[in-house]
């Protein structure tokens, strides 16, 4: 390997730091994925997205790079293979690549480590629309061809000085064509392989933690600074700038999205304020370091709006698309790309071109479609093939007997492993335990008639598990058993989801509450829950095997 040549240690060092912003993002998409798929689906989703940092590192070091950043084979398309396993890498990045000039003076594994994280992140994206639905064997092989042959090619066309799209003119600064066109169109692809979820779109599926979808929200807004930051490869007023326009856009995006969501749904929620944020940082990227800022806030809100009309794009396509991959990434990197050719200002960065509000004319913006359109079709495209191939030997799509337990069949073990009321414990026997302030009551004497008390509690009700605890023993109840179930409704219950959907729901979460009481203290039971509105109680007769 070469030795480093004038090699720019502020600029090595930000570029370096914004690599390890973008890996971040990884696991923070995971996680923000992860908390709003099904609680049975959980460790699945959060596999299918860190397996990417193993897979497509690994193919990306030996060919992926130099199908990207080789030297142009010629035809504008795809770099040669000189750079195989990195056998022959040159000192600093080409010349010219995408916002890269003469200047710039990192060390050449600098760029590769940070190319990389963009390559890992991009095929991630496609899990949130499959969730509940990818077999782990063919996701693994797709990852692995996916990354050579669609990622690396769509990176040579626009982020190295042969591809033929940067020859065109085409600008796309961190990836709305690279990462987020390309993703969505081959969102559409692969669901249409592996199809739609069983009952889909009258299941209900209800995230299991919006916390941690919170959480993975976070992660991502922080990690975007690298992932817009670093793409000038200079710690400079470029790079300042890129940050502060993907900071506004994203805190523009959340307000339009919350307003929007305000006076369509009811309701502006958390949910829906950080896919606001989300769908400004994944419009804002291809603009990131080419717009001024008061553009980049324009951005940001016309991504709110649109990317949040956009939710209602695949129930027109019909495309089970889980978790709006297609709404949020696709219509953002798209929307994006072509917003460039409008606010471009070659005053903030002279590598950019002035758009169409700067005086520029259409030039850049017809540049910009001919990039979307020919990305998308090509994403689509090789995609498709890449999946129906992949169903057709190993199986891409999960059996639908598994969908609902994708971490029992693929992991052997669940995300969670605590009952819906953990703090509702209860006396193990059938003895009775002290009243609160008073003294033990005696033990229930064989032959004593004993009643079990059943009852169907709304989670929702029983704010204070502790408390209801110590009423029913103070009632006279002997023990307490507590579980999980689901009870049916007598007619479909309309319940609202998060990003403003409505689910017909023939089933209910519910508590099931087990009551052993003497007889004696069986109405005073029955009258407690009642004050917590039962869907149902119910009394019989038991005789108790063991009584001390």
């Amino acid at each position: 390997m070469s030795a480093d040549v004038a090699v720019n240690p502020g600029d090595t060092a930000w570029v370096l730091v914004c690599t390890g912003l973008v890996l971040f993002m990884t696991p923070g998409l995971a996680v923000f994925y992860g908390g709003m798929v099904r609680s049975r689906n959980v460790l699945a989703m959060l596999q299918q997205n860190m397996i990417a940092l193993g897979v497509v590192s690994l193919t990306w070091v030996f060919v992926g790079y130099t199908i990207a950043f080789g030297d142009d084979a010629g035809s504008g398309l795809f770099g040669n293979l000189e750079l195989f396993g990195l056998t022959d890498l040159k000192v600093p990045p080409a010349p010219h690549l995408h916002v890269v000039d003469a200047r710039i003076t990192i060390p050449a594994l600098a760029f590769v480590a940070y190319q990389m994280m963009f390559a890992v992140i991009t095929p991630a994206l496609v899990t949130g629309a499959t969730a509940g639905r990818l077999k782990f064997g063919g996701w693994v092989l797709f990852l692995a061809i996916w990354s050579i042959v669609v990622y690396a090619p769509i990176a040579h066309w626009l982020w190295h000085p042969g591809g033929w799209l940067a020859k065109l003119g085409t600008q796309d600064w961190a990836g709305g064509m690279v990462v987020h066109a390309s993703a969505g169109a081959a969102v559409v692809a692969v669901l249409l392989v592996v199809g739609r979820r069983r009952n889909w779109p009258h299941a209900a599926a209800p995230p299991n933690s919006i916390p941690l979808t919170i959480l993975g929200a976070g992660i991502l807004w922080f990690g975007w600074f690298g992932f817009n930051g670093g793409d000038g490869l200079q710690a400079n007023g470029v790079a300042a700038q890129a940050v502060l326009n993907t900071h506004l856009a994203a805190a523009a995006g959340m307000l339009v999205w919350l307003l929007v969501e305000r006076f369509s749904d009811g309701h502006s929620t958390v949910v829906g304020g950080v896919s606001g944020a989300v769908a400004g940082l994944a419009t804002v990227t291809p603009t990131a370091g080419y717009v001024n800022t008061l553009s980049a806030v324009a951005i940001g809100a016309i991504a709110g709006l649109v990317c949040h009309f956009a939710l209602r794009l695949k129930y027109l396509l019909r495309l089970d698309d889980a978790l709006d991959v297609l709404a949020v990434h696709f219509v953002g990197g798209m929307l994006g790309s072509l917003l460039l050719g409008l606010f471009g200002d070659n005053g903030i960065n002279p590598l950019g071109r002035d758009g169409l509000f700067l005086g520029g004319g259409g030039g850049l913006l017809w540049d910009q479609l001919v990039g979307v359109v020919s990305v998308v079709a090509f994403s689509f495209v090789l995609t498709w093939l890449i999946a129906a191939g992949i169903q057709a030997v190993i199986g891409l799509r999960v059996p639908d007997k598994d969908q609902d337990r994708l971490d029992q069949a693929q992991q052997g073990t669940d995300a969670y492993h605590l009952g819906g009321v953990t703090s509702l414990a209860a006396p193990g026997g059938p003895q009775r335990r002290p009243r609160p302030g008073g003294a033990g009551a005696a033990p229930v004497p064989a032959g004593h008639p004993v009643k079990l008390v059943s009852a169907l509690l709304d989670p929702s009700r029983v704010s204070d598990s502790g408390m209801l605890r110590e009423e029913l023993l103070g009632a006279g109840a002997i023990s307490l058993t507590v579980s999980d179930t689901t009870a049916a409704t007598e007619g479909t219950v309309r319940q609202v989801l998060p990003r403003g959907y409505w689910q017909e729901q023939p089933l209910l979460a519910r508590l099931r509450l087990d009551v052993l009481v003497p007889a004696e203290a069986e109405q005073a039971v029955v009258d407690l829950l009642s004050r917590y509105e039962p869907r149902l109680v119910w009394a019989s007769d038991v005789a108790p095997v063991v009584v001390r």
